[in-house]
């Protein structure tokens, strides 16, 4: 399948209703994903109820807060690398302090690297095991509170 034919049917799913659509041609499969507007890729929030400190001391924030947690998933099936490269320390740890936007793994799918942010700033409280092993589209990456 030809760039130009992916670059159309990206074009149709962001300008139709549809959320996913699956192209197969010979050999290669094209999956193409789209969230419904208002909503986060590869984020999904869990509502838990905790008692923590603010997190910015110079906010106004009341000491007992409920705590979103969200959910890091991935957006597309491929290969997850939490390092940069071979060799370098992974991207975050538990217990890292990110900020939105903050690259938390990048997943290599059809030669394609497809770097995963931090949807929004919190600590890391999960991270999967998987290095350098294939991740399913859904499967839990991190945890952010």
């Amino acid at each position: 399948m030809d760039l130009s034919k992916i670059k159309t049917l990206i074009d149709f799913v962001g300008r139709s209703n549809i959320t996913e659509l699956t192209v197969t041609e010979k050999d290669v499969m094209v999956r193409i994903f789209r969230t419904p507007s208002g909503q986060e890729a590869a984020a999904e929030p869990t509502a838990k109820e905790s008692v923590i400190p603010a997190l910015d001391a110079g906010l106004d924030a009341p000491t007992s807060i409920e705590n979103t947690s969200y959910a890091v998933k991935a957006p597309v099936f491929g290969v997850l690398h939490r390092t940069p490269a071979p060799g370098e320390p992974p991207f975050v740890a538990i217990g890292d302090v990110v900020e939105e936007g903050q690259t938390l793994f990048i997943i290599e799918a059809m030669k394609v690297f497809n770097t995963i942010t931090a949807p929004r700033p919190g600590r890391i409280t999960h991270l999967t095991e998987i290095d350098d092993g294939e991740v399913e589209t859904g499967a839990l990456l991190a945890e952010i509170v």
